[in-house]
């Protein structure tokens, strides 16, 4: 499989890439063994890059994600995980829900300081169990997740000891590069080398067009593109119950998605070949993650990968494409 570097750093990651939310039990419950096949699954078809989360499952995911990478040559995939909650133990029936089905018993908070990065990421390498972590992202510090005012304290926070945390942890070799992972396009801090962007990179939310990209251009920031679905419109089409950015798709996006699925009909190929291939077009983007938590749907997703849909097809959709400001 291709690989694309990220920024500046010698890390090449897979232009596909396995997210491991599912795997920890998002929406719907996830059984080991169904994670374990997953990734057994994207192993075989050539990913080398995976990306997890102390908020996915609150643990389970990197737990499950560790003992499948534990035998495998260290130097033959990129992983990354992220920063910015910690957890602590509760009674079952005070763990929060945040749409992880069988989580583990923790609940979380936010610290995105000093020792709030450095605690995080001991916590990680725990339950990971492996002794390296190639990228880390600072998770969800944007309004979107936390609003204006706490955005402003949480932000503060990362100012004055948490990118300070990161750059020791890059310069004495823990980690290779860090960057934000985020839901929305306003960036505010200069020091990173990639962001895992979801859902504003895609071909119905293309949000990140009139700021974002000619800034990665100019700083040689990556792109990790998560959420190329957009919460599964563009994979189901305008059914009745299609969600759009984690709600119920309004008649506007319906009507926008039943344009672009005559665009995808017309050319013979699925909608969601378009939607999965699209973000590749552009040069800063390094990776797509697909995250499933079953192999049946991964391997269709992968597939979709080798459709046929030639570049020209892409500036079709333009006319029927969002731009939300988030935060």
């Amino acid at each position: 499989m291709d690989k694309r570097r990220i920024g500046t750093t010698a890390l090449e990651v897979t232009e596909i890439s396995f997210g491991g939310a599912a795997i920890g039990g998002l929406y719907r419950a996830c059984p080991r063994e169904a994670a374990m096949e997953t990734l057994q699954t994207a192993w075989d078809a050539g990913l080398r890059y995976f990306d997890t989360a102390p908020f996915y499952g609150f643990g389970l995911s990197e737990r499950r994600t560790g003992d499948f990478l534990r035998y495998k040559p260290r130097d033959s995939y990129v992983l990354s995980t992220k920063v910015g909650r910690l957890f602590r133990p509760v009674p079952e029936d005070q763990v929060p829900d945040h749409s992880y089905v069988d989580p583990l018993p923790f609940a979380l908070d936010y610290d995105y300081s000093y020792n709030g990065i450095m605690r995080s990421v001991e916590f990680s390498y725990a339950r990971l169990g492996l002794n390296r972590i190639d990228i880390l992202f600072v998770h969800d510090i944007g309004t979107y997740t936390h609003g204006v005012e706490k955005t402003k304290l949480h932000f503060r926070q990362l100012m004055d000891g948490g990118l300070k945390a990161l750059d020791e942890l890059k310069t004495s070799g823990v980690i290779s590069a860090y960057g934000l992972g985020v839901n929305e396009v306003q960036i505010r801090s200069e020091e990173h080398t990639s962001i895992l962007l979801a859902s504003r990179y895609s071909l119905l939310d293309r949000s990140a067009e009139a700021e974002l990209l000619p800034l990665c251009r100019e700083r040689q920031t990556s792109l990790i593109i998560g959420g190329v679905f957009n919460s599964g419109i563009l994979a189901t089409g305008p059914v009745h119950g299609a969600h759009f950015d984690y709600l119920p798709a309004t008649q506007d996006i319906l009507e926008r998605v039943g344009a672009m699925e005559k665009i995808a009909d017309e050319g013979g190929y699925p909608l969601a070949a378009a939607a999965l291939q699209f973000p590749l077009q552009e040069p800063v983007v390094a990776s797509v993650l697909t995250g499933t938590a079953k192999p049946a749907n991964l391997t269709r997703n992968l597939d979709l990968f080798d459709v046929q849909v030639p570049q020209a097809e892409f500036a079709r959709y333009a006319p029927y494409t969002i731009v939300q400001e988030l935060g």
